[in-house]
């Protein structure tokens, strides 16, 4: 009977010894590329936009397609554009917030469109966008 007991009080005490919370020692996850990890300064608060902060990125010229700007309009931190390419056929894009006008040439890169992309900002849903990093603006 004692030794069953001491066995019980055993495994009573490793249980609890190993329930105790222990000091953190691990570096915190690596962010994303071009976001801070969380708790450091540019980071998002929780539940905020996991894009806050991002800056468009200028295109090389000559990498992707050609098209000139016939609508734009900035919402939640993204400008969307539509642009018609050379044969005219209109695509929209999202990307990081820039300046750009109705009339610029752009480049941008070719990128799977998304379907059916309900934009809660714009309360409007695209048939079919492009989720780009940025466009050029041809000069």
């Amino acid at each position: 009977m004692k030794k069953t007991a001491l066995v019980v009080l055993s495994i009573a005490a490793l249980a609890l010894a190993g329930c105790k919370d222990k000091p953190k020692t691990e570096a915190p996850a690596a962010a994303p590329q071009g976001q801070a990890p969380a708790g450091q300064p540019g980071a998002a608060a929780p539940g905020g936009d996991p894009h806050a902060g991002m800056k468009a990125q200028e295109i090389a010229a000559g990498v992707g397609k050609k098209g000139t700007v016939t609508q734009t309009m900035n919402s939640g931190g993204y400008t969307y554009v539509e642009a018609a390419d050379e044969a005219g056929a209109k695509v929209w894009m999202a990307l990081p917030e820039l300046k750009v006008a109705k009339g610029d040439k752009i480049e941008y890169p070719d990128t799977p469109p998304l379907t059916n992309f309900q934009s809660k900002t714009l309360n409007r849903t695209f048939e079919k966008i492009l989720f780009v990093p940025g466009i050029r603006i041809v000069k």
